[in-house]
């Protein structure tokens, strides 16, 4: 075990419509391991039955332009780049089926698909009847499904046996034995490297880079084709095709075990340096979080778990404002409110949507210090 919080938020996404709601979340303990081996990443400590996902829980990112950009430029990719055109599409752990529909609405992709997740929540039937939602896991008994494309993004890291979902994957496709698998997931060699320490949380049991990915898949029984960094680097993209479970590859944890030792060991120097910080900018003013993820819900639960620093934060979704942050309770508010509660500086939890919140603010005429995650 390389680093230990005891007691997190189970959930960073789950909304909570009281105050008092929020701060009763159930916790349990992350203690971050790593294979010396392959350099997997792991919480050892992770229970899944203290996790309950369902109706309240939304990590919805496409209610930010930024966000929707990097979508479409996703379904770019697999359209024009890797032909998915005219192909049976399953979708793992669909969500709210907002990406498979955009993949079967591309203009000229004459796609079809069924989302599987048990949370899913919407019409059983979309697009004209060309996409389906089956409320279950994906699984062998699908094997009647025949898929010439899976996709799976941002699951696998909330899998606590990331291989044996992927096994799980690779015998639903008995029957389609050229299918093309495409996953999306965190990158934690930019985690540990950027010492971004808010990116660590309960939900998320299994990382990867992208050695380690690959060997994930590789001893699943898939041929891995490619994979990339996306998403300015924070996000790890793998595509693959079905092969023959065979020998397990040989493993090579590189530098990812020396890197997380000096994570954990610089966390309390990480933590101090941006406690500095909030008490700076709340000498001169209310201060607000930008971003009530899991990155913003993970920083406030670590820097202002009494909430005497910070007075909200501040989320594009509509369906999560009016509600409270996991484990703290600060509110979570529309940008526009931010004058009338007297807020004067804000972090941005993501640098990533720098230029569109900026943007927000000059447009709104809003006058705000905004400052980035990066180490202070």
């Amino acid at each position: 075990m390389v680093l230990r919080r005891p007691g997190v938020p189970v959930h960073q996404n789950l909304v909570f419509s009281t105050e008092h709601a929020a701060r009763e979340i159930k916790r349990g303990d992350l203690d971050i391991a790593v294979c010396a081996q392959c350099g997997f990443v792991f919480n050892a400590a992770f229970d899944l039955e203290l996790l309950s996902y369902g109706a309240s829980y939304d990590n919805n990112q496409a209610c930010s332009a930024t966000f929707r950009t990097y979508l479409e430029g996703l379904v770019d990719h697999l359209v024009d780049e890797c032909g998915v055109r005219n192909c049976r599409i399953v979708d793992v752990g669909c969500g709210n089926g907002d990406f498979l529909r955009r993949l079967v609405n591309a203009p000229g992709s004459g796609n079809t698909g069924v989302g599987f997740d048990p949370a899913y929540a919407g019409p059983e039937f979309d697009c004209d009847g060309r996409v389906r939602f089956e409320r279950r896991y994906y699984g062998p008994e699908c094997a009647d499904i025949v898929a010439d494309v899976v996709i799976c993004r941002h699951v696998i890291e909330h899998v606590p046996r990331p291989v044996d979902l992927l096994r799980t994957v690779h015998a639903a496709l008995q029957n389609s034995p050229n299918a093309r698998v495409y996953f999306e997931t965190p990158d934690v060699n930019w985690i540990l490297r950027n010492s971004a320490i808010w990116d660590l949380f309960y939900e998320h049991c299994s990382l990867f880079t992208a050695q380690s990915l690959t060997t994930a898949f590789e001893t699943a029984g898939f041929r891995v084709s490619s994979v990339d960094h996306i998403f300015c680097g924070q996000y790890l993209w793998i595509e693959a095709v079905v092969g023959s479970p065979g020998a397990a590859p040989s493993y090579i944890a590189a530098d990812v075990p020396a890197l997380a030792h000096r994570f954990a060991i610089e966390e309390a120097n990480t933590l101090q340096e941006w406690s500095d910080v909030l008490d700076r900018m709340a000498s001169r003013g209310r201060v607000a979080l930008w971003g009530a993820g899991a990155k913003g819900v993970t920083f406030a639960n670590l820097l202002d778990r009494q909430r005497r620093r910070i007075d909200c934060v501040v989320d594009l979704n509509p369906k999560k404002q009016g509600g409270f942050v996991p484990g703290t309770g600060h509110p979570i508010v529309d940008f526009r409110s931010l004058p009338s509660r007297n807020v004067t500086s804000a972090i941005l939890m993501n640098p990533n949507y720098l230029g569109e919140n900026e943007m927000l603010l000059s447009e709104t005429g809003i006058s705000l210090e905004l400052i980035g995650t990066e180490r202070p």
